[in-house]
């Protein structure tokens, strides 16, 4: 009986664990509306998804914290590419919880030429269903919006480095 229950608690630790950091949690799918959005970016300046509406395709990306090793990479990733990016239409917004003057210290470090935008009440996160659990900080998942507000692509497994190579050919896709 003991090792039974032994069995159990480590099998719900595991679960527990597994289910912390899963990034299936989000109920959008591809092909449904994108949520509205409107956040501060680092500028200060107010930023809504339907600023692009019938003239950009908007990459959406969440990522949990400025600053830390894997953000970096993914949001140096997305810098690199960005005129590429740009050149095929798209706008570039990262969304985490971290507030406006978190965000302009990463952009200024890191010469980031996209909106970050703060989502301290986790608004935009919670709306997008990337809320890592029990963390409250947002999973690493990128949607690629097209011109009329319509996800066309999520990427729920991004790895930070070279993120910016699969999310423009997502872009080119949609013309």
């Amino acid at each position: 009986m003991k090792m039974l229950t032994s069995s159990l608690i480590s099998s719900l630790a595991a679960f527990t664990c597994l289910s912390l950091f899963s990034a299936d949690s989000s109920d959008l799918k591809e092909g449904q509306k994108a949520p509205a959005i409107q956040a501060q970016d680092q500028n200060g300046k107010t930023v809504k998804l339907s600023d692009f509406a019938g003239k950009s395709i908007v990459v959406l990306y969440f990522y949990p914290k400025d600053d830390t090793p894997g953000c970096t990479k993914e949001a140096c990733s997305l810098r690199d590419g960005h005129v590429a990016l740009q050149a095929a239409g798209a706008v570039v917004l990262g969304v985490s919880s971290d507030d406006v003057k978190s965000h302009e210290a990463f952009a200024a470090k890191y010469h980031l030429p996209f909106s970050l935008l703060a989502d301290p009440d986790k608004a935009i996160i919670n709306a997008y269903g990337v809320k890592m659990f029990g963390l409250g900080m947002a999973k690493r998942v990128t949607f690629v919006i097209d011109r009329q507000g319509v996800i066309r692509r999520i990427f729920r497994d991004v790895k930070p480095e070279g993120h910016d190579h699969e999310v423009l050919a997502a872009v080119k896709s949609l013309g």
